[in-house]
């Protein structure tokens, strides 16, 4: 908490626009596992799995939910503050949104904010406003805007694989490094619109990567950590979407790219089992029809 209200404070204490000097946290809302009391805490096992910190942060002007220009050193510092110097034993995620952003959420029945608004946990509020009331969608409704999710965006992931592949064949490193991060990228926004009926508006692989395997354990195992040279591949693919194109140091090989494209592979497969069983899964909640 002191570390999001230091950064916040930071980055507008020479703010001279009015709307930047009138910006406020309103609340930070502590949701996810630890706010439901069932986070994991494994680091005795291979893959040491350990739940995040998840933190919704609720601030009075949409234009403060740039997470790039307003939020990006809060970022880095909490990763610092846990990978570096260990100030932090625990990782923490946030997010940032309207109260206008949440409420409509509840309005049209996205289950991330219905869960968030059942389960979270009030660490700090400037006000007594409470959200709105949660307006869950009928089965129906709900099926069909999952199936839609999966319709649009499995296909445009399939789209931006056969790319990849097709750019690594012709030996273009790079492009085919971007296209891989855009196929992962698609394939965890697939995964959470299709369960829960949000993303959040992120090009961070390693951010979208840890909201997907909360939601089911099969995607903590595409990608192997258990080594540097694993772990440093990953980092590659996450730094493809702006140095890929935009950098004259970036660099990845041909067999780099060789096993991400297999585990990109084996995240589809995952994301279709995942989004079909949870379109299934709202399917049996549709009322039969009776002659």
């Amino acid at each position: 908490m002191q570390l999001v209200f230091e950064e916040f404070e930071d980055s507008f204490a020479l703010a001279r626009r009015g709307w930047k000097k009138q910006g406020r946290i309103l609340k930070v809302v502590l949701y996810g596992s630890y706010a439901r009391g069932g986070w994991v805490d494994e680091p005795h096992t291979a893959k040491g799995y350990k739940s995040d910190y998840d933190l919704l942060i609720i601030v009075n002007d949409a234009r403060l939910t740039d997470r790039v220009k307003y939020w990006s050193r809060l970022d880095e510092r909490l990763m610092r503050e846990y990978g570096v110097t260990g100030t932090l034993k625990t990782p923490v995620n946030f997010i940032v949104h309207t109260l206008g952003e949440v409420n409509d959420g509840l309005a049209h029945g996205r289950y991330f904010f219905i869960d968030v608004a059942r389960d979270g946990i009030a660490l700090y509020q400037a006000d007594e406003e409470e959200l709105h009331q949660p307006k869950p969608k009928t089965p129906q409704q709900a099926v069909t805007m999952a199936r839609e999710y999966f319709e649009e965006w499995f296909p445009n992931s399939l789209r931006r694989f056969e790319s990849a592949k097709f750019l690594l064949d012709k030996g273009y490193e790079k492009q085919a490094a971007f296209d891989l991060h855009q196929t992962t990228e698609s394939l965890y926004h697939c995964v959470l619109l299709t369960v829960t009926f949000y993303t959040p508006h992120v090009h961070n692989l390693g951010f979208l990567r840890t909201q997907a395997e909360r939601l089911d354990r099969r995607l903590v195992h595409v990608w192997p950590a258990d080594n540097r040279k694993q772990r440093g591949m990953f980092e590659k693919l996450k730094e493809a979407y702006v140095k890929a194109r935009y950098s004259k140091h970036y660099r990845i090989s041909g067999e780099e790219l060789a096993w991400l494209a297999e585990q990109v592979e084996e995240l589809g497969r995952v994301v279709y089992a995942i989004c079909s069983e949870r379109i299934a899964e709202l399917e049996a909640q549709v009322p039969r029809q009776t002659a």
